[in-house]
């Protein structure tokens, strides 16, 4: 492959987030390889990976990191980090397949859940010890042009990452730095559940009716009638919040609206959800990463959450048109 790095890292899912997150290691000379599918891969084969937009335009030349289709065909070699970059509902698929080449991946690697929702530690949890296992909140925008190219569109906040299982952060300094150093804010955390659920408050708000009646972030706030039913949605969130145990960066939703509308929102009013492009382009939502999560959270407590049921089936219906 003609590279050689102190820290290797396997990128498993080589969509928007993916690669924005690869060209910042490759920035810095990390020895990365990416499964990706068959599209992407043959173009990071024959063109590398190119980044453009906020922070600047990054990229890597062909023949300088490992692109694949499956973990069959990697290399193979003891990775310091896995970073998990696919859909949430590709978790399962994603964690029994790296467990099963635990001699591709080698049994020291920390998994980085790049992911949206709540619920994915819990999936790899199943497979690999919690001690390896690492949550990331990130309320960076990308999008994917081509199969190889990536643009970073809106930046809220610096990527964090953290444990929901230990205190010990040390083990993932490293990756943090590599991917500061390579062009976009990365910290750890200790309080990354707070951060997950601030993202989940946010994204739960936004991202289904954004989706379903297909506008950016901006339009759904500056109307009285989405503005209510954000409320509404938001409220919902604190109340299973409350009823499981978890909590956020808000003691209460109306601390956590009055940010929402005048920092949040303001922030990115002109991006359009991940959600709402996966819907363009025909594709299955996170939508039961999101919302959803909230339902089966308030299922299990016996809390009414409505208005999460309802952009839920209103998501679901748009899906299963499209199916």
């Amino acid at each position: 492959m003609g590279y050689m790095a102190v820290m290797q890292v396997l990128v498993y899912g080589g969509g928007a987030v993916g690669l924005g997150i690869a060209s910042c290691l490759l920035a810095r000379k990390v020895g990365v390889d990416i499964i990706a599918r068959a599209d992407t891969a043959a173009a990071l084969n024959a063109e590398g990976v190119v980044r453009t937009g906020l922070f600047g335009d990054s990229g890597a030349a062909a023949g300088t990191f490992g692109s694949y289709t499956s973990l069959e065909d990697c290399r193979g070699q003891a990775y310091d980090y896995v970073l998990v970059c696919t859909k949430s509902f590709d978790s399962a698929g994603a964690a029994q397949d790296l467990a099963r080449h635990q001699d591709k991946i080698g049994d020291k690697a920390k998994l980085v859940l790049f992911q949206n929702g709540w619920g994915n530690a819990e999936v790899f949890c199943q497979y690999f010890e919690s001690q390896r296992v690492y949550n990331a909140r990130v309320i960076t925008g990308f999008h994917r042009h081509r199969p190889n190219e990536v643009e970073i569109t809106v930046h809220a906040d610096a990527i964090h990452i953290g444990s929901l299982f230990s205190e010990d952060l040390a083990p993932i300094e490293p990756l943090c730095r590599a991917i500061r150093a390579g062009g976009i804010p990365c910290e750890t955390t200790a309080e990354i559940e707070k951060d997950l659920w601030a993202k989940m408050l946010y994204n739960c708000a936004l991202n289904p009716l954004g989706a379903v009646l297909r506008v950016p972030y901006g339009v759904l706030a500056a109307q009285t009638s989405t503005r209510q039913l954000m409320d509404h949605v938001a409220a919902e969130v604190f109340a299973v919040m409350e009823a499981t145990g978890h909590h956020t960066h808000w003691r209460t939703c109306r601390d956590f609206l009055d940010v929402f509308y005048t920092r949040l929102v303001p922030d990115t009013a002109e991006h359009e959800s991940s959600m709402l492009q996966d819907i363009t382009a025909g594709k299955r939502t996170e939508i039961h990463a999101l919302n959803g999560a909230v339902v089966r959270l308030a299922h299990e407590r016996g809390v009414g959450v409505p208005y999460n049921c309802a952009v839920c089936n209103l998501v679901q219906f748009i899906e299963d048109r499209q199916a």
